[in-house]
């Protein structure tokens, strides 16, 4: 990925990551990230990086890709004016900001599923983590670029040409600083695009439990209303989410 002086001014001038900085090789860019928001580091920090060897998704799972094959980096947030309590709009933003940057870089229009995975299809595109210490949010996003892991999607095979990491990181960001602070917005286009929403879905709950039903809607709490078999309207603000592309057999 190139980064270069005309790269970060550009972002420095327009925007408010005034820092943005690239590491060939790190654990983790979100460890790294809060590790500095910790440290009283102000918001606007972005770390990107070729290669992490201990990558972390949502739900404790690992993020997996090949050196110099997708776009990997977390950003420092400080959403000032924001209740805790809201904050799942940062994340919403962060995934409405990627979803925009594919479709102006690549040309690509993923589809966004609750909470904030990006997919071509039914397949995976993109990922965001989101981690909150003290009055910081860290946003740490994984996007499959020139190849992904096995049934994953990457925007190279959807387009049929290279696509410029760093081309999506600029746009990103951009997006992102024009969405942040303006949650009223944020909050009608995340449920406009969430495809989710009027899907059959299948939610492996943290407890072990499993809900089979419709989802319906997103509150202004960001949880997902998924309607039971029995009737019942379930608010779920975690889980693991499958869309059926079938009718549940129970």
């Amino acid at each position: 990925m190139i980064l270069d002086e005309r790269v970060r001014a550009d972002l420095a001038g327009a925007t408010r990551f005034g820092d943005v900085r690239f590491m060939q090789v790190v654990d983790s860019t979100n460890r790294v990230v809060l590790d500095s928001a910790r440290a009283g580091e102000p918001e606007g920090l972005v770390l990107a990086t070729d290669l992490q060897t201990a990558g972390r998704g949502r739900l404790d799972r690992t993020w997996e890709a090949a050196a110099g094959t997708s776009l990997l980096v977390s950003v420092l947030l400080r959403p000032a004016g924001l209740a805790p309590g809201s904050w799942y709009l940062v994340t919403a933003a962060s995934a409405l900001a990627a979803r925009d940057a594919c479709e102006n870089v690549a040309g690509v229009t993923a589809e966004i599923k609750w909470p904030n995975d990006l997919l071509i299809g039914e397949r995976k595109l993109a990922g965001i983590l989101a981690e909150i210490s003290g009055g910081a949010v860290v946003v740490g996003m994984g996007l499959n670029v020139h190849s992904g892991p096995p049934g994953a999607a990457y925007l190279d095979e959807a387009t049929g040409r290279r696509t410029s990491r760093t081309a999506l990181l600029v746009a990103w960001l951009n997006g992102l600083d024009r969405l942040m602070g303006d949650w009223d917005a944020v909050r009608e286009r995340y449920r406009a695009a969430c495809t989710t929403v009027g899907r059959r879905v299948r939610v492996e709950q943290l407890d072990g439990g499993r809900l089979l039903g419709r989802a319906e809607g997103i509150d202004d709490d960001g949880r997902l209303l998924v309607r039971g078999p029995d009737g019942v309207l379930n608010l779920l603000s975690v889980g693991d989410v499958t869309h059926l592309r079938t009718e549940p057999s129970g």
